[in-house]
Parts: C-alpha cells; sequence; structure tokens
C-alpha cells in the first residue's frame, strides 16, 4: 500500500528548507560507513543541510572515526557539529540495553546527550531531523516525504523488516497500548510519545522549549501512562519529549506505512 505521503508535490519538491541532521552516537563505529552513504543518498541540497554529533563514553574507537569523517560531511554539508561529551556512564557486562533495571538512568543520559547535542548544534535550521546511526535504510527522499505531511512533528515508522513488528516501540499513543505496527491500515496517527530513531521537529519548537527531559515529565498530564514499567510515573527522553510537545500545544504524528529500517542488533 502507497502512503498518501509517500511523494511530495511538485511544490514541495522544489521548495528546499534548511534541516539540521543531529544524531547523537556512542560505539556504532561499525555503522559509521553506512551512515555515510545513506547521507549522501539523501535527496537534500548541500546549501539547506546541517549535520551535527554529539559521541559519549565510546570504547570502539567511534570518535577517532568520526573526526577522520569530518571532510567527507563538509562535502555534503553547509555546516557541521561534531561534540566529544562524555556522562561516563557504560552499561555493565552482560546486561542487555534493555535491561528494566538500567532504563531510568539510561534513559536520563540519552536525554542530556540529545540536549546538548541540539544546543550547541542548532543555528538557523528551520527543521531538526533526528537520526539514529543505526537506521541503516530510510528512502532517498524521506525529507521530503515528512514535510510534505505539513507536521510540526512526525516519525516514520521503524521496524527491522520491511511489514515486521514495530522497533521504535517509544512511539506510541493510547497510554503506551498501541504502537505503529497495530494501526498500519491508516496513513496517519496521532502520537502521545515518540521515539528517536528518526524524527522530524520544527526547530522553532526546540527554540521555545521543547527539550528531551532527563527527569520523569509529564505526571500531572492526563495521557501519561498510569506506572511505567521501569520507573513509575512520568516519561523521559523521547517519551517526555511527546508529553511536553502536547503540553505545548504541538501534536506528534505517525506514518506507520512509511517505514525505514534499524540494525538488527
Amino acid at each position: 500500500m502507497t502512503s498518501t505521503f509517500a511523494t511530495a508535490t511538485a511544490e514541495d519538491a522544489t521548495s528546499r528548507p534548511s534541516v539540521l541532521i543531529l544524531t547523537p552516537i556512542k560505539n556504532a563505529r561499525a555503522h559509521l560507513d553506512g551512515y555515510v552513504k545513506r547521507i549522501e543518498r539523501l535527496d537534500w541540497p548541500k546549501d539547506s543541510l546541517s549535520i551535527g554529533f554529539l559521541e559519549s563514553d565510546s570504547l570502539d574507537g567511534t570518535w577517532e572515526a568520526l573526526l577522520g569523517l569530518e571532510s567527507v560531511f563538509q562535502l555534503r554539508a553547509a555546516a557541521v557539529t561534531m561534540v566529544k561529551r562524555d556522562f561516563g556512564f557504560r552499561i555493565p557486562t552482560g546486561v542487555p540495553r534493555w535491561a528494566p533495571e538500567i532504563q531510568k538512568f539510561r534513559r536520563r543520559i540519552l536525554a542530556r546527550a540529545r540536549n546538548q547535542l541540539l544546543f550547541r548544534a542548532l543555528r538557523n535550521e528551520e527543521w531538526v531531523l533526528w537520526l539514529d546511526a543505526d537506521v541503516i535504510d530510510f528512502p532517498e527522499d524521506i525529507i521530503q516525504q515528512l514535510l510534505a505531511t505539513q507536521f510540526e512533528i512526525v516519525h516514520p515508522h521503524c521496524v527491522k523488516k520491511r511489514g515486521g513488528p514495530s522497533f521504535d516501540l517509544n512511539a506510541w499513543c493510547d497510554h503506551g497500548t498501541k504502537t505503529m505496527d497495530s494501526l498500519r491500515d491508516r496513513d496517519v496517527v496521532r502520537l502521545d510519545a515518540v521515539g528517536g530513531t528518526m524524527l522530524l521537529v520544527k526547530a522553532d519548537l526546540h527554540r521555545d522549549g521543547l527539550i528531551f527531559p532527563p527527569f520523569p515529565y509529564g505526571v500531572a498530564n492526563p495521557r501519561i501512562r498510569p506506572r511505567h514499567p521501569c520507573w513509575g510515573q512520568g516519561e523521559i527522553e523521547t517519551e517526555g519529549l511527546g508529553i511536553m510537545a502536547l503540553d505545548m500545544n504541538a501534536q506528534c504524528w505517525g506514518l506507520p506505512q512509511v517505514e525505514i529500517i534499524h540494525a538488527n542488533e
């Protein structure tokens, strides 16, 4: 099935607002070459594109490899920002990154990393595209597809394989009971929370105070879950951003039929 927003209009296709791609990165050296190729394939002009990275606490030489690619990114984007900011957080050996006992602290660090990157890299751009380095496939015209919706915050559907279940479970509605894979019969869905695998945000919302809360946010908001399975009430990081956006009268939207592919890890 083809999404209503699968292609932009001719007018949209010739309009090129400035977009800042932001990627927080950690222990991602193995993904960097593929990331470069995906950015190079994007159907978006250099003069309207900026890129920013924040690397933290890597043990695999990610920072050094990233610095070695700086000149490559400079050929692709009008501005490139690279930030080194360690938080002193490492997942204990043998503990998976999704283990409940580390989620509150882990998500707090992710929120801080995203905010640090945002505040250091955002200049005069009109849009911010949050993109994880381990998203390994997406359409070359994904920016056009997201902008064509005319939504201020919009999230494509992140999966591990075409037609598979949602990978990014942080994008949900109805108190966390519905993710995009259960809503595939719709072109567009309202989301109460979002993930960060790929997320387009109108930059002025960030300038107006929309951040990734590094603390449980939204306890007084009726749309939060009655109790988070790991830390009780409130939403942290990307999910907290979604609830904060609602408090700012900005609606988050999801595109269940516009799929992007995450690495199988």
